[in-house]
């Protein structure tokens, strides 16, 4: 393992009705609250009502940012900023997923910056301070409710970067309520099983090689998704399989998996260019393009897919080469995501190769990447092909 410190400052509160807290985990003094959410089913499901009961309770001014977008984008963000700045907004509170929460993130930085906010995700300045802000999580999925990150799409440049800037762009605490994601639809419960996968995976491939107890827990969390997905999409409303998944959803990005090394992240780095481009579902692009990778950088470190294929997939090794348990691991995971419905090459969202070029070049726009193996532009273009 590399030398590492570990701190994650996001209160975790997480179980049924925990939204009663809500009150007291906002700062003391508060009295302007922006709440951010996207297309509106928080109001169809009633998690709507339950926060601003809570918030009336706080006695706080509310004043709310609705219709974030599934990949974010930098033109609601700015809607955000206009809002902070003009309604003295002191504290927001992000009530969704993932991109609500990311929005949420960057809009909490940019209402404390004098440029644009766009500054900031490119990683031209660095914050020095912003709004705090707290997180409903209503699906698991990404892992933003416990960590820094955040991702911003920039439409009229086709331009998708991570970003993040501890302690700034942290959550000050986050209500997991399963019962909040059992009105989840099953193309977006499929994603966000894809998308919590990924994290672990991306993780799981890395270079420093003394890492049995990481390896351990990530092998297990992915065990733990691989029997209970099923199980959840056969039955939507589970209580106890939704919280199975959304707790699997936080662990896999809060930082705790990845402690002693640098995971790899660049499937995610291609699926941001592709998704910039073509504005597709962000763990849609990661079904297609996560075993390509796989297949692309099989023989940097065999044994590394070799102890997945065991492990989490229950390969039989007896009387193969490396090459084959490797390769029936990587099937095996195509096969999974393909029996729970996840798309399978970029052909299903009617995307060709006609744009590669401009893919990988937004792919590479802050040169060669992967911490498992570097990637130039000419294995951007061998990974897509193989996605076609």
């Amino acid at each position: 393992m590399e030398a590492f410190t570990f701190y994650n400052p996001t209160k975790l509160i997480f179980g049924k009705d925990q939204i009663e807290q809500l009150p007291q985990q906002m700062p003391a003094g508060t009295k302007n609250v922006l709440i951010v959410y996207g297309g509106g089913s928080i109001k169809k499901n009633g998690v709507y009502d339950q926060v601003m009961e809570q918030l009336n309770k706080a006695g706080v001014q509310v004043h709310e940012l609705s219709g974030v977008e599934p990949n974010p984008k930098l033109t609601t963000v700015h809607k955000g900023v206009e809002i902070c700045k003009n309604e003295d907004i002191d504290f927001l509170l992000a009530v969704g997923g993932g991109s609500v929460i990311d929005c949420t993130k960057t809009i909490a930085t940019g209402a404390k910056y004098d440029g644009d906010a766009w500054d900031l995700v490119t990683r031209q300045a660095t914050p020095n301070d912003a709004i705090p802000f707290g997180t409903v999580l209503t699906l698991a999925a990404t892992g933003s409710e416990m960590n820094a990150g955040s991702v911003i799409t920039n439409w009229e440049t086709n331009e998708k970067y991570g970003w993040g800037a501890p302690p700034y762009t942290n959550p000050k605490f986050s209500i997991l309520d399963p019962a909040y994601t059992t009105s989840v639809p099953r193309n977006q419960t499929i994603y966000g099983i894809v998308d919590m996968m990924t994290h672990l995976f991306e993780q799981y491939f890395h270079t420093p090689t003394q890492s049995p107890i990481q390896d351990e827990m990530i092998e297990g969390v992915l065990r733990t998704i691989i029997d209970t997905a099923p199980k959840l999409l056969d039955d939507l409303e589970s209580y106890e399989h939704r919280e199975t998944i959304l707790y699997a959803g936080t662990i896999a990005l809060n930082g705790m998996l990845q402690m002693g090394y640098r995971g790899d992240w660049a499937s995610h780095n291609i699926e941001h260019a592709v998704s910039a481009v073509y504005d597709i579902p962000h763990a849609g692009g990661l079904a297609i393009l996560f075993p390509n990778w796989m297949k692309h950088n099989l023989n940097v470190k065999p044994e590394r897919f070799v102890q997945l294929a065991t492990k989490v997939f229950g390969v039989d090794p007896e009387g193969k080469s490396d090459q084959q348990v490797a390769e029936e691991g990587i099937e095996a995971l195509r096969s999974f995501w393909s029996s729970i419905g996840a798309p399978e090459t970029l052909r299903d969202y009617d995307i060709s190769d006609e744009k590669f070029d401009v893919i990988v070049d937004r792919a590479m726009k802050r040169g060669p990447f992967g911490n498992f193996n570097k990637l130039e532009s000419d294995d951007v273009e061998k990974i897509l092909e193989l996605s076609k």
